[in-house]
């Protein structure tokens, strides 16, 4: 196991020692789960609401904004832990498999430098 995988670990297990001493599995749902990550998702997004690039690529810089993007970005972590805790997806080797796929469907000679989807290759 690799380091990144044990670290993985490691959160979802205190994060599941946190949910199961509160009590909370029994609210966790996979709808439930995944209403939440898109709420925190949501609330993610909200940070750059009315933002230009420009602003939101400046606000990186703002310890105030840093710190809110850090929490957000943390709740959409955990929600997904869950997830995946939930429906006993391996993350790590599912988001492996979907960078091979997306490799295959975006060949660099044809998407290099390009923001149009796969079927528009």
């Amino acid at each position: 196991m690799s380091e990144q995988d044990a670290r993985m670990n490691r959160l979802t297990e205190r994060l599941l020692e946190f949910r199961d001493e509160r009590d909370w599995k029994q609210f966790h749902s996979l709808k439930n789960l995944i209403l939440s990550l898109n709420l925190e998702a949501a609330e993610l997004l909200e940070l750059t609401q009315w933002k230009s690039d420009e602003q939101t690529e400046e606000a990186r810089h703002d310890p105030e904004f840093r710190v809110r993007l850090e929490e957000e970005c943390s709740d959409v972590l955990l929600y997904l832990l869950l997830i995946s805790e939930r429906a006993g997806i391996d993350l790590l080797d599912a988001a492996s498999e979907k960078i091979t796929k997306n490799a295959l469907k975006y060949p660099v000679d044809k998407s290099k430098g390009s923001a149009r989807k796969y079927d528009e290759l």
